[in-house]
């Protein structure tokens, strides 16, 4: 489920449609959560489905970890990508707000910890990445826990409207990390190597 302080919009010819705030979301926001609507399919589920689903499937998932292919109910699975991307994806089925979103903006992730299965180019933002590879979450892990280090501690500092539909496990775990009973999980448990598979090409 997405953050409800958003909506979708049309962006431009170019990117087409995008989730924009309605609202100021401060950094530490949790912007998405994995809920019990979104759905999962398995490599088999996507090569038994007639061409205009695996089309769907393949312009609206993620895939996860275990090779499945994620398809979220709502405006989320419009999140666009970019190379300095404002929300992460954490070890925990949830997003965050790395630094605040103003009125207006876009949310978007880096869909280089989407385990995709082929590179493609994003648009120019004047980064030294230009490219999107399936094996991003091996190179820029580390950067990217770095990011959701600087504000994890932040979640129980400001409105979380998602929380009723975390996993109250979830929440339990949130609880220790801020109370340093446990460590911060990193991003890298979201990778999926392709190569190891036979997960149907997106």
């Amino acid at each position: 489920m997405i953050h409800p302080h958003t909506e979708l919009r049309f962006i431009s010819n170019e990117v087409g449609y995008g989730v924009v705030a309605t609202k100021f979301i401060p950094a530490g926001t949790i912007t998405w959560v994995l809920d019990k609507l979104d759905r999962e399919f398995s490599p088999l589920d996507f090569q038994n489905m007639e061409p205009l689903y695996q089309e769907i499937l393949d312009t609206y998932t993620y895939r996860n970890n275990n090779g499945n292919l994620v398809l979220c109910w709502d405006h989320g699975r419009y999140v666009n990508h970019s190379f300095n991307s404002n929300c992460l994806t954490t070890a925990y089925d949830f997003e965050i707000a790395i630094r605040d979103i103003q009125p207006g903006e876009q949310l978007t992730d880096d869909y280089g910890y989407l385990n995709i299965s082929s590179p493609f180019r994003g648009i120019n933002e004047g980064t030294k990445r230009k490219t999107v590879y399936p094996d991003d979450l091996l190179k820029y892990h580390k950067v990217w826990d770095n990011k959701i280090k600087k504000v994890f501690h932040k979640i129980k500092k400001v409105d979380q409207p998602l929380v009723p539909v975390l996993n109250p496990n979830t929440w339990d775990k949130i609880e220790r990390i801020l109370n340093g009973e446990e460590a911060l999980a990193s991003i890298l448990s979201n990778y999926f190597d392709t190569e190891k598979s036979t997960v149907p090409s997106n």
